[in-house]
């Protein structure tokens, strides 16, 4: 590489370890970051967390001619080819930073945004929050991958110049000329959008485990914010209706959450059942896990948390139907960055 190159990589590589550490910008493995080097295109690996990008080689080469005549032809289904002999898989979302014509494409599930992207009407909203600097186009939900890809196409055809892209139910993707370029244009619309928590931290009495035939199944939720969800009853009355809301939580936390309205209806429940579930919610209690509850799935289940908090009662929140649900449970490449979660 070039000694631009090497300091663009090490310049993204840096901003990729500071954001990896934000909860309000990147949740676990979620997220990627790419950058263009003539006809390469290095993309974070799936499975891989932006966190660790210091520490860890967590960027794959791909081909970039090669991505780009495909797509050029209508082939949204390619298969990204990846050069040199890394063992890493390029991210499931590596058309999106292929499509963006931007040296440097930044992709996120940032809190300010997703928490309108979620909801019904919220294109209007960015009409009126959003300054000219961000010069921005949007897709409704697709499933990620080759259906993502040809609807991001299509939207970037019809707005010449766009360095953002809003996805419906999922995230943001940002484009720019170097790290800086994109780091000031997610500053400015994090600002833009900014919606504080309904709800702020309770101090809770201590909870204890949870037993089940004279043993601990489950533990409290070390992060105390996260028990809202069961003790705030607006909260907690949300998790049926608001629970299936971008591909990330669908694919970390499951298709449905498990809800008790007492401690009886969980013990009738245990009863009846052959597999006991993750993760549960107890009303007026607080949120549960067993013990090998991942750290990949903590970061989902926080980042469903300061969704959630950002929502009033007014605001009519959009779910995935269970057609897309399946389709994201049911897909091998999901399933492939799963069984890398941490």
């Amino acid at each position: 590489m070039s000694v631009y190159a090497d300091q663009l990589k090490a310049s993204i590589t840096k901003y990729c370890a500071k954001i990896g550490t934000d909860p309000l910008l990147v949740q676990g493995a979620g997220g990627n970051v790419s950058w263009k080097d003539k006809d390469t295109l290095w993309v974070k690996a799936s499975g891989t967390w932006l966190a660790d990008a210091m520490e860890k080689d967590i960027f794959v080469p791909v081909d970039l001619q090669h991505l780009r005549l495909a797509l050029g032809s209508g082939n949204f289904a390619v298969t990204p080819m990846v050069l040199g002999e890394s063992a890493l898989k390029p991210s499931i979302e590596t058309l999106l930073h292929a499509l963006m014509a931007h040296r440097v494409v930044v992709h996120l599930h940032a809190i300010e945004a997703l928490a309108y992207l979620v909801r019904s009407g919220w294109q209007t909203d960015f009409q009126s929050r959003l300054d000219a600097s961000i010069r921005w186009t949007s897709v409704g939900y697709k499933k990620p991958g080759a259906d993502l890809a040809e609807a991001v196409s299509l939207a970037l055809q019809g707005a010449s110049g766009a360095n953002v892209i809003f996805l419906q139910n999922h995230g943001v993707v940002v484009g720019g000329e170097d790290i800086a370029e994109v780091e000031q244009v997610l500053n400015d619309m994090t600002v833009a959008l900014n919606t504080p928590p309904i709800y702020h931290p309770d101090k809770l009495s201590s909870l204890v485990p949870v037993s089940y035939e004279g043993k601990a199944l489950y533990y409290p939720i070390t992060d105390s914010d996260i028990h809202q969800l069961a003790t705030k009853i607006d909260l907690f009355n949300r998790l049926e209706s608001g629970w299936a809301l971008y591909p990330d939580h669908v694919v970390f936390l499951g298709a449905h959450p498990h809800t008790y309205n007492d401690m009886e209806a969980l013990d009738r429940a245990l009863c009846n059942i052959d597999e006991t579930p993750q993760l549960i919610f107890i009303k007026g209690v607080g949120a549960f896990t067993k013990q090998d509850f991942s750290s990949a799935k903590n970061a989902q289940l926080r980042c469903y948390y300061d969704v959630l908090v950002r929502q009033n009662q007014e605001h009519v929140i959009q779910t995935l139907t269970p057609q897309q649900i399946g389709e994201l449970l049911n897909w091998d490449a999901e399933q492939y960055r799963m069984g890398l979660a941490k």
